[in-house]
């Protein structure tokens, strides 16, 4: 079995070229013999009417004794309307299948190939051709011309030799071409599958060469540098990501131990001790309930969307809250209908709501309104704002602003991460703006589709 690329397209090419010169040589040998065969008989024929015509004219030579025809013609005879013979350039007069030759009705000339006589004989070309002699057109004479075929076939043989001869090199040098072409065509492949397979994953910013222009092989270099690119950011991202959630982790452990610690110590137990722990304790199962849905969320089942009307889902979760420490106000006078996953969506407009409770610093406000064929939820507050400049960083894992604040308000610094994510898998998103007319504060808004996707 041909494994490799090159082996099948020279393979391919030899057996193109072995058709092809199949093909064209069989074209080429019946076209020649059919060449040569009309030659000879011309030849013939034109022998045939000589005679006749000094058969017309009583012209023929007396004694019954033709002169040898010219043009390689064997044989030329003239026979009465009784069959017997007349004249003869010499030779037999007696040849087989020569009495039934007759021309056709209306025609007055008629040619074929006569088979052998005996085993080993050479075929011949016999033509007939009528000629009417003293008694007038009623009782015509026959003049037959035979020439043999040796010509013709040791000609017809030589090229079909030469074209069997020809036809090896031609399909080597075919096979060859294509095996060199292919070869040629395939160096950046070799290249590329070189480079790759160097690729580890402590080398991830290793990519691989593009040999340029717009062909297959340039596209598949760059794809391929592409999906490095995305694999290498997603590296990154996932080392960043172990990275602050270990630091997230070790710090709340570390007080809850030595809270545990302190309490062990003291001879009675310590309430103020253990509540601070287990307040550490109630934070690290938010951080790993926080992770757990992350990783759900990058590597998960898309979202199995439903209708779903969002200003009834801002509304149930302000009737679930307990009195928030500012006031939250609901701006939904009308149904909000989109497309979407209705838990997925209840805990990033939670998220929402909490960042926004979080830093307010007399109310909250959620809008939910139907914008450009979008479906909008805004959270908006009038706490200290977003900067410009970390408008969009707010939505990257364990990113806190004010890092001492979130951690005294509770916050795992996921939350808004979380939020974007199951925007984004729904086929929307979050992102922040500055508060409107210039108040202070800021406003996140979620986009979602108002029609399903697929």
């Amino acid at each position: 079995m041909v494994s490799s690329v090159r082996a099948r397209a020279a393979l391919a090419a030899a057996l193109a070229m072995a058709a092809v010169l199949a093909g064209g040589g069989l074209w080429l040998y019946t076209l020649m013999r059919a060449n040569l065969l009309d030659n000879t008989t011309g030849r013939t024929e034109l022998a045939a009417r000589k005679v006749a015509a000094q058969l017309d004219t009583r012209t023929l030579p007396p004694g019954g004794r033709l002169p040898a025809p010219e043009s390689g013609v064997d044989l030329v005879l003239v026979r009465d309307p009784a069959g017997r013979t007349v004249s003869t350039s010499g030779g037999p007069q007696d040849v087989p299948g020569l009495s039934a030759l007759h021309p056709a009705p209306g025609q007055d000339s008629r040619s074929v190939v006569l088979a052998p006589a005996s085993p080993g004989a050479e075929r011949r070309v016999a033509v007939v051709v009528e000629a009417p002699a003293a008694g007038g057109p009623h009782t015509p004479y026959a003049v037959y011309a035979m020439t043999v075929l040796s010509d013709v076939d040791d000609a017809t043989r030589a090229i079909a030799l030469g074209l069997l001869a020809g036809a090896p090199p031609l399909i080597a040098f075919a096979a060859a071409l294509a095996w060199w072409v292919t070869g040629q065509a395939l160096r950046p492949v070799t290249a590329i599958r070189t480079e790759l397979a160097a690729v580890t994953a402590s080398e991830l910013d290793r990519r691989v060469p593009d040999p340029g222009g717009a062909d297959e092989i340039a596209r598949l270099a760059r794809t391929v540098n592409d999906t490095l690119d995305r694999l290498e950011r997603s590296d990154a991202r996932q080392r960043q990501f172990t990275a602050d959630a270990s630091h997230e982790l070790r710090n709340p452990l570390a007080a809850v131990r030595a809270r545990l610690e302190v309490a062990l110590a003291r001879p009675s137990p310590d309430r103020e001790s253990v509540s601070a722990a287990l307040a550490d304790t109630e934070r690290l199962q938010r951080i790993a309930a926080d992770l757990l849905l992350l990783a759900r969320l990058d590597g998960g089942p898309a979202p199995r969307p439903e209708p779903v009307d969002l200003a009834l889902l801002a509304a149930e979760d302000a009737a679930r809250r307990p009195a928030p420490r500012v006031p939250l106000r609901l701006a939904a006078p009308a149904p909000v209908p989109a497309y979407g996953d209705p838990a997925r969506l209840e805990r990033a407009l939670a998220n929402l709501v909490d960042n926004a409770l979080r830093y307010a610093r007399s109310g909250v406000l959620v809008r939910a309104a139907a914008e450009d064929g979008w479906a909008v939820l805004e959270v908006a507050d009038d706490g200290p704002g977003i900067p410009e400049a970390d408008r969009d960083r707010v939505f990257e894992r364990f990113v806190r602003l004010d890092a001492d604040r979130g951690r005294a308000g509770g916050g795992t610094g996921l939350g808004l991460a979380i939020a974007r994510e199951i925007a984004r898998a729904h086929g929307g998103d979050v992102r922040a703006l500055p508060a409107r007319e210039g108040a202070p504060g800021a406003r996140l808004e979620l986009r979602l589709p108002t029609r399903r996707r697929g």
